[in-house]
């Protein structure tokens, strides 16, 4: 037998493997665009699903969107009109930055603040740790 023929043989033998099922879902942005300025109403949600602060996902977006941002009641508000698309995406690439573990995909992560201008990402999940600038 060839070595293929005997890796399929190997392979077909295995025991199925169960795909993990992750319930866990980045948030949408609900966007408002109210003249020059763009309204998330539900940003008080994104920070509860993300386990962050508001404040953070803020300073993040205004470093992203190069673009000033203040609150208003439980709305954030960019001084600057946004399409929800590049809002949504600006969201997406923070969770996959500073919240989902690149271990093992999984959004139970805490923030460990370290000098220097580092900030360590730790998962409860499965103990990973790395760094990321801060945000």
């Amino acid at each position: 037998m060839t070595y293929e023929q005997l890796l399929d043989r190997a392979f077909s033998q295995l025991p199925g493997l169960s795909e993990e099922k992750v319930d866990f879902k980045i948030p949408q942005a609900d966007v408002m665009i109210q003249g020059n300025k763009t309204m998330v109403r539900n940003i008080a949600q994104i920070a509860d699903v993300a386990r962050r602060s508001k404040e953070e996902i803020a300073k993040y977006l205004t470093k992203e969107l190069a673009a000033p941002v203040t609150f208003d009641n439980q709305n954030l508000i960019v001084l600057t009109k946004i399409q929800s698309g590049t809002l949504n995406e600006k969201i997406k690439r923070f969770f996959e930055l500073y919240i989902i573990c690149k271990e093992c995909h999984k959004p139970d992560t805490h923030v460990q603040m370290i000098d220097r201008g580092y900030t360590t990402i730790v998962c409860e999940a499965c103990g990973a740790k790395y760094t990321v600038k801060n945000s």
